[in-house]
């Protein structure tokens, strides 16, 4: 009985696992295709077993909608991961609470901020530690601030873009590089099983100016976003999707950049060096014919970098920090190519993806560095780029934004975005993901990246241009109320100098606003007292079009102006501030110099003032403005000159006889005059630093330098400048000023100009290294 009971009991036990075995074979299928990152599959897996199998176990039916959820996710179909999320959540009180978090992404995407705000709150309440549940959840309680902007500039759609993929544009000679998953040729030949759509290739269309906009008004109607690959990480160097028939083709062509960094896989965002000569690009781990996967089976991104070859482009070489276990990707190049920023999820960064920078010097790469939680967050940094200026821009999920990925600016100062970062805002932040800008240092004109819907599919490039919210500043006599011709307008950035307007025959000035920026005009005139009013964009103006009015009395004042100068190359210094004070009342009144270095003070001629100006690394130059009731001039100009750190005189007749280091009579006076230097400002120091022509060998021209150096050095510290504040040094024929090289014909007056001295400030506030000052 034993046994037969045995039989029937493992009977029973098949039939019920056969059962099991066919109401499971459409939820393992969706799972193999979700674990091989074919998310398209996987929906169709996923959603078949939801619609048949309505009463299959509880625990299944949370893990298809939960792995369902998360395929439209990767897709970028935020419709569908709004409604599958949804479901999960209300089905399952105890779903993961990432789930909540990429709920809200969702809602926030689709425009439902108030309904994201919620999941916002909630994830927070369960994921404390993360600070996007709060910092999004307080943001969505007025959206206002992303809109300051919104008037400022005209976004258009490119002609360039295809029904594929289109984004991350470079400049490159004139024109665009970019990257499409387009297939020109009309024969796709193979597909990227993420979402069934082509490879990305680097394409390019070779003049800018050829690219005229199309205003946004293609709407993507199917109500499913698809989307991207890299942009949210594993395999795909970029973006793809699907597009309807009867969407229009490119107005404007683009061709394939290079035959030889095209290959089978992805090839994604590239930089370029300042020549054009190299470039560093993105692509899948594939090289020389040879494909790497990671430990968990997965071709990562890599950077490369290649030289041009020609007409094309030849020496592909993986760049050293790249791994086989993690990705590294979207490339961007200091304007001195001395860096590049890139993005990558090797271990120890803040989230999903975050930004890096590593130096690059004489063909060597140094060691990636994270930019910090500055910038980077809990969860994907993407796509940076480095203006002209040197300021970061990248897209950001992270963020506080308003939807996706969206665009920030981070001004850097040694690497550290110490200004915070900025949304930018409508209209080039939209609910969809938003990345790939460039543009020049004014953020005025450039392009960038977006799957927004008013797009023909997917992403598309698109370009914008700052347009101007006018001000109209009026000048007008405070007595007859006519307007005054000629006057300047010096405008005030929150509390710095900018540039300097005039006044027409209308009496009127105009500038464009800046969003969030406290202005202050003040308005001179000769003959006039100043005046000033101030004008704030903290708050949003429904009138397009403004306009305020300075009113100017007559007076007998003198208008005290000047240029505040580097002294090394009478450049104008910006950054200065300039302290006008009374020797009688003590009242001080002080301005920042703005680009122009410009600097004005209404004062009474018969006062006594004393003017300072400083500013960081520079000696405070100080100056008396003395009493001139007797003279009739209104405008009194005074020139400031600056000494910085860093700073390189040569000193002019300080030349020497051929192998020779005595000063000569004309070299002393020369000398003189940095000994005066230096009295006027007792805590400057500074190098001597000496130099021979190419005659003689290395060794001998070192030596001699050093004797020449030293020789200047001696003659200051008999002067009665203390030792302690000068170096000496010697550079051999190391820094020659003309072509007379080892075995040029040259004349002795062309070497003798090689057989010189300068001086190079070291501080102008002491405090230099021990060192430095030794001389050693």
């Amino acid at each position: 009985m034993k046994t037969v009971g045995k039989i029937a009991l493992g009977f029973v036990l098949a039939l019920m696992t056969l059962n099991a075995f066919a109401q499971n074979a459409r939820l393992r299928s969706a799972n193999r295709a979700f674990d091989e990152y074919s998310y398209a599959d996987a929906v169709r897996g996923y959603e078949e077993f939801l619609r048949t199998d309505k009463k299959s176990d509880p625990v299944e039916r949370k893990e298809a909608l939960e792995k369902l959820a998360y395929s439209y996710r990767r897709l970028q179909d935020t419709r569908n991961a709004e409604r599958v999320y949804g479901q999960l959540i209300e089905s399952f009180a105890d779903a993961d609470s990432r789930n909540y978090l990429y709920f809200a992404q969702a809602l926030a995407s689709n425009g439902r901020h108030r309904e994201s705000q919620r999941m916002y709150s909630k994830y927070a309440d369960r994921q404390s530690a993360d600070l996007r549940g709060r910092k999004f959840a307080v943001t969505y309680m007025d959206m206002n601030r992303f809109y300051k902007d919104s008037a400022m500039y005209h976004v258009e759609y490119l002609p360039v873009n295809s029904k594929q993929a289109d984004f991350s544009p470079m400049y490159f000679k004139g024109g665009l590089v970019f990257v499409s998953a387009r297939a020109e040729s009309g024969i796709i030949k193979r597909v990227f099983n993420w979402n069934q759509t082509p490879f990305l290739d680097l394409y390019f269309t070779p003049d800018t100016s050829a690219l005229k906009g199309v205003k946004d008004t293609y709407l993507n109607t199917t109500g499913a976003l698809s989307g991207s690959s890299s942009k949210n990480g594993n395999s795909g160097a970029l973006t793809e999707a699907s597009a309807a028939e009867d969407l229009p083709m490119p107005v404007t062509k683009a061709e394939k950049f290079s035959r030889t960094l095209n290959t089978k896989y992805h090839e994604g965002p590239a930089t370029f060096f300042k020549d054009y000569t190299k470039v560093v690009f993105t692509r899948n781990n594939y090289n020389s014919g040879k494909t790497r996967k990671s430990n968990d089976g997965v071709n990562k991104l890599k950077l490369y970098i290649a030289d041009q070859k020609g007409k094309d482009w030849g020496g592909v070489k993986e760049l050293p920090f790249n791994n086989n276990d993690y990705s590294c990707g979207h490339p961007a190049l200091s304007p001195d190519d001395s860096k590049l920023y890139f993005v990558s999820d090797m271990p120890g960064g803040f989230g999903g993806t975050d930004v890096y920078v590593v130096e690059y010097n004489n063909g060597q790469w140094g060691v990636p560095v994270n930019l910090g939680k500055e910038i980077n967050t809990e969860g994907n940094e993407m796509f940076p780029f480095i203006d002209a200026a040197g300021n970061l821009y990248f897209a950001s999920d992270g963020h506080e934004g308003l939807g996706g990925l969206d665009i920030f600016y981070a001004e850097l100062k040694e690497g550290i975005a110490y200004k915070g970062v900025k949304n930018l805002g409508a209209p080039i932040n939209s609910e969809k993901d938003d990345f790939g800008l460039i543009t020049d240092k004014e953020l005025g004109t450039g392009y960038f990246s977006s799957n927004r819907s008013k797009g023909v599919s997917d992403d598309n490039i698109y370009s914008f241009k700052r347009t101007c919210r006018p001000l109209e500043i009026l000048v007008l006599d405070a007595k007859t109320n006519t307007p005054i011709e000629g006057a300047d307008v010096r405008i005030v950035k929150n509390g710095s100098n900018q540039d300097m307007q005039q006044t027409g025959i209308d009496g009127a000035a105009k500038i464009c606003l800046e969003a969030q920026t406290e202005y202050d005009f003040k308005a001179i005139k000769e003959g006039y007292a100043t005046n000033n009013v101030r004008f704030s964009t903290m708050t949003q103006s429904a009138n397009p079009q403004m306009s305020v009015s300075i009113y100017l009395n007559k007076s007998e004042n003198t208008i005290l102006r000047g240029t505040v100068k580097r002294e090394v190359n009478q450049a104008p210094q910006e950054g200065v501030k300039v302290t006008l004070r009374d020797q009688k009342t003590g009242a001080e009144r002080t301005v920042v110099t703005g680009a122009d270095g410009g600097y004005e003070f209404e004062v009474d001629p018969n006062r006594n003032y004393d003017l300072r100006a400083e500013g960081d690394e520079l000696a405070t130059n100080e100056q008396t403005i003395n009493k001139n009731k007797k003279t009739k001039k209104k405008i009194v100009e005074s020139d400031l000159s600056m000494y910085g750190t860093g700073d390189v005189f040569t000193l002019d007749n300080i030349y020497y006889d051929l192998d020779k280091y005595f000063i000569r009579p004309e070299a002393a006076k020369e000398l003189d005059k940095v000994v005066g230097l230096m009295k006027k400002y007792p805590t400057m120091q500074i190098e001597l630093r000496s130099f021979t022509d190419s005659r003689a060998s290395d060794v001998y021209n070192m030596r001699l330098s050093e004797r020449r150096a030293r020789a200047a050095f001696d003659y200051l510290v008999r002067k009665g400048i203390t030792p302690s504040r000068l170096v000496a040094r010697g550079y051999g024929e190391s820094e020659l000023v003309n072509d007379c090289v080892d075995g040029t014909n040259c004349e002795d007056a062309e070497h003798r100009l090689n057989r010189r001295t300068e001086f190079k400030i070291l501080s102008v506030k002491g405090g230099t290294d021990g060192e430095a000052l030794t001389g050693k």
